[in-house]
């Protein structure tokens, strides 16, 4: 399987997980947060709905600046209600499928650079960055995802294998 397909596919089953997970966030509890330093639920579900629309830093561009557009960290406000998230997510997810999949191998070699206005953080072949930035990175947030999930008393799904909610 070439390196650009085995990216595909990788993606596609992440983003098919991640889906069942969104779909479990309660409506009603958009404002909850574990911890005063955690995102609200529904930011969490934003930001997680929002990462694979991050492909044209990646694939378009060979530069993120994580200082350009305002203040460092700031997150864009989460979508009203949880059927736009969904939505958001749908959208994201098909412009990033359509980028990949039409990639070539070269593109995907290509250096990308990670900036913080004129320090250089990480430097990846673009590969690279999707692999870290938008599926890593997707991961990561999940696993905070089923954390608030199972606080909210909601079944967590078997992602990797069984969950103590669904077996299988």
């Amino acid at each position: 399987m070439p390196h650009g397909a085995t990216l595909l596919s990788d993606f596609d089953h992440e983003m098919k997980s991640l889906r069942r997970m969104l779909e479990r966030v309660p409506a009603g509890r958009w404002e909850f947060r574990p911890h005063a330093r955690s995102m609200t639920l529904g930011g969490l579900a934003g930001h997680l709905a929002r990462i694979p629309g991050w492909i044209d830093a990646f694939l378009a561009r060979g530069a993120y600046d994580l200082e350009a557009g305002g203040k460092p960290g700031a997150q864009p406000e989460p979508p009203a209600t949880k059927d736009e998230m969904l939505a958001l997510f749908d959208t994201s997810c098909a412009r990033a499928r359509a980028a990949l999949s039409a990639a070539s191998a070269e593109k995907l070699e290509e250096p990308w650079r990670l900036l913080r206005g004129d320090v250089v953080v990480s430097v990846l072949s673009r590969e690279g960055a999707v692999r870290r930035f938008l599926i890593e990175h997707g991961i990561h947030h999940r696993g905070q995802l089923t954390v608030y999930l199972r606080l909210l008393d909601v079944p967590v799904p078997a992602l990797y294998g069984a969950s103590a909610d669904e077996f299988g």
